[in-house]
């Protein structure tokens, strides 16, 4: 199996944890060290430390249900025993009785070992107030 199906593997491991609410499953994905980080899309999610990364997901997973991840756009980078993932993608989740399609961004870091587990894992969620083409965002 090449490096990028591994690390796509990762991605829908991730994704199926996610969506099962499955705690146990979605911390495998990232490396056993305490040395890993989430940032998320919400102006406090910065999180360093396996405690820290479990905590922001229980809430996520009190706060919606996530019911599919549809990957999009995607560059894998490979180089040796590192490789870092930039990748768009929509999920569809239900959220105080709505379904609701958000699409996110991120850039996830792993290091290989005896499979490639997550370092980092940055969303961000592409601007509203920027046209295509557009450098900045206008003012609102």
């Amino acid at each position: 199996m090449t490096d990028e199906i591994e690390i796509m593997a990762s991605l829908e491991d991730y994704a199926k944890a996610y969506c099962a609410k499955d705690i146990v499953a979605l911390m495998k994905v990232f490396d056993d060290s305490d040395n890993i980080s989430v940032i998320g899309t919400g102006a406090d999610e910065l999180c360093q430390g396996r405690s820290e990364v479990e905590a922001l997901f229980l809430r996520n997973f009190a706060e919606a249900k996530a019911n599919e991840f549809e990957w999009q756009w995607s560059n894998i980078i490979v180089t040796g025993e590192h490789a870092v993932v930039a990748i768009s993608l929509v999920i569809h989740l239900e959220y105080q009785g709505e379904y609701l399609q958000i699409p996110i961004r991120w850039t996830v870091s792993l290091k290989k070992s005896d499979r490639w587990k997550w370092l980092h894992r940055h969303a961000s969620s592409p601007a509203v107030n920027q046209d295509d083409g557009q450098a900045y965002p206008q003012e609102t």
